[in-house]
């Protein structure tokens, strides 16, 4: 009895070390990436539970053509991988606005879009308060400027409070 007591309480310790892991309740930082998408980013994440957070941005873009912004959301599901190593996924979509210049197709235009969102990555959270990460963001938009699927690789480097 006593030997199947100690198996049962290291069993129950196993399996909460294993599905425990640290995500911040707020994390503020920068998501610097490109496609046909964004360069630059101004990340939030907010944690709502043990492994899920609420991700928003707001993106750029300045190019010769045009001028661009975008608001994003995401909600994310975290995934313990070794260590101080995390996976996530989730789904999410955003508004923007385009502003052509006079010499572009359709020049001196200006359009809003929207857009969904998939999301994937692999993040380290270091034992500073930094959270360093590398995700691939499918999105589909629904406008002239955005009418494809993009595919968005970006490394995310965010200050944890």
């Amino acid at each position: 009895m006593k030997k199947l007591f100690l198996f049962g309480i290291m069993a129950i310790g196993i399996a909460l070390s294993a599905h425990s892991q640290e995500i911040s309740k707020n994390a503020l930082g920068l998501r610097l990436g490109d496609s046909d998408g964004f360069g630059a980013e101004i990340s939030y994440q907010r944690g709502i539970g043990d492994n899920n957070r609420l991700e928003f941005g707001l993106g750029w873009r300045d190019s010769d053509n045009f001028n661009a912004f975008r608001l994003s959301g995401l909600y994310q599901w975290v995934f313990p991988l070794d260590g101080n190593f995390n996976w996530y996924t989730g789904a999410g979509g955003g508004i923007g606005s385009v502003d052509f210049d006079d010499d572009f197709i359709g020049g001196g235009d200006s359009e809003t879009f929207v857009f969904i969102a998939g999301d994937i990555g692999i993040e380290y959270n270091f034992d500073i308060p930094l959270l360093l990460s590398l995700d691939f963001r499918p999105e589909f938009g629904f406008n002239d400027f955005n009418d494809d699927l993009d595919f968005d690789i970006a490394l995310g480097i965010r200050y944890q409070f």
